[in-house]
């Protein structure tokens, strides 16, 4: 890594330069890595898309394709319940914005990925 200020060659987890008065800002925060569940909620009004950009694509396609399910078995319950089988289609989209909301961000960097520093 080169020195920010003067430009000599440091080692690569080099708290400061001994060529110039530059030191590395302690707990730095990385711009890259961070889902907000607050988005992945809202982005879950298309079931899916919050896993997704939470970083689990394979659930997300698997929610997906869940809705259509939800919407068929909905539809179904709906004859046999006289409509009240429809209520059977919100509840697995809440289901979905709950789980979005609670899962572990897949997109964190790594302890070693030293990303934009600010």
């Amino acid at each position: 890594m080169a020195c920010p200020l003067c430009g000599h060659v440091l080692p690569k987890d080099a708290g400061s330069c001994d060529r110039c008065d530059w030191v590395r800002a302690p707990n730095a925060d990385t711009a890259e890595g961070k889902a907000s569940d607050l988005v992945a909620v809202m982005l879950s009004v298309i079931p899916g898309l919050g896993h997704v950009y939470k970083g689990y694509r394979l659930l997300g396609l698997l929610f997906v394709t869940g809705a259509f399910g939800a919407i068929l078995l909905g539809a179904l319950a709906a004859t046999a319940t006289a409509g009240f089988g429809l209520a059977l289609i919100p509840i697995y989209w809440f289901a979905v914005m709950f789980h979005v909301y609670g899962i572990e961000d897949r997109v964190a960097p790594t302890e070693k990925d030293e990303g934009e520093e600010y």
